[in-house]
């Protein structure tokens, strides 16, 4: 027998040795897990000024003009939800409403993909583009670069951005640079979306639910919901959605997707349109 810390004589390393090493192994893995729950939890806190365990929203309209009303539809909050209505839940019995969202067609700056139609679709299928972008790259250049080409002036700024704090947070749990390490890949599937309001054909509050996956070796999964203001910019500005100026909105309900809280939280399921609309 070799004693803990002892190599064998083969020059190989004792049982114990081995089992501690392994718990180390699943160790860093769990770390990791816990900073994936991190990164998100922006998306994960419902408002700050509610206890989380009150699961209200805040009526809004769902159409309106001027930026007191849009002021007013970012800033509502939505359903309470708690951490573990992200990372679990058992799937609704009857199935849930849908909207169908529009596919990209065309890259645009800082390969995100774009070409989506002047719609409330089209502004949902513009945020998930560039969420996915900055969540799959968790890259502090790159998210620098997303928002200066997607969003307009009159924002947060890109060190409050939501999504910067995400990779802050993601790449600080995981023990990373300012890029994540080409090992651990992080993967976002847009799941779920709803419109939350909009006023005329060019400004739409939207919001998108991903499922999220990072991993290193292990595997971290949660629901993460997220909304912004997007605009139309008309055909001589690049004929785009884009981030809107105005104070960021209100946290969006993560939920796990498919569940009644989520159908609850007001998600609709995403099905990919045929893009003829």
């Amino acid at each position: 027998m070799t004693r803990a810390g002892q190599t064998t004589a083969d020059g190989g390393w004792g049982r114990s040795r081995l089992l501690a090493t392994l718990a180390a192994g699943v160790a860093a893995a769990l770390l990791f897990v816990v900073g994936l729950g991190l990164a998100l939890y922006y998306g994960l806190r419902s408002g700050d000024t509610q206890p989380t365990t009150q699961r209200v929203a805040t009526k809004v309209s769902p159409t309106g003009t001027g930026p007191a009303y849009r002021d007013q539809a970012a800033a509502a909050p939505m359903l309470q939800v708690t951490p573990d209505d992200a990372r679990q839940g058992v799937p609704a019995a009857i199935a849930g409403p849908v909207i169908e969202v529009p596919p990209a067609t065309a890259a645009g700056p800082v390969q995100v993909p774009t070409g989506f139609p002047h719609t409330p679709e089209g502004a949902v299928g513009q945020l998930a583009a560039i969420e996915t972008t900055v969540l799959q790259g968790m890259s502090i250049p790159q998210t620098n670069q997303v928002y200066e080409q997607w969003a307009m002036a009159g924002g947060s700024g890109v060190a409050e951005w939501a999504l910067t704090k995400n990779v802050q947070n993601f790449l600080a749990s995981a023990g990373q640079g300012q890029t994540k390490d080409p090992t651990v890949t992080v993967t976002a599937t847009p799941a779920a979306a709803q419109v939350k309001a909009s006023d005329g054909a060019d400004w739409v509050l939207a919001c998108v639910l991903l499922d999220v996956r990072a991993i290193i070796t292990a595997e971290a999964r949660i629901g993460y919901g997220y909304c912004e203001r997007m605009q139309w910019q008309p055909a001589g500005q690049g004929g785009r959605w884009m981030i809107a100026p105005g104070a960021a909105a209100a946290a969006a309900p993560s939920t796990w997707p498919g569940t009644e809280i989520a159908f609850k939280a007001g998600w609709r399921t995403w099905v990919t349109s045929n893009g003829a609309d």
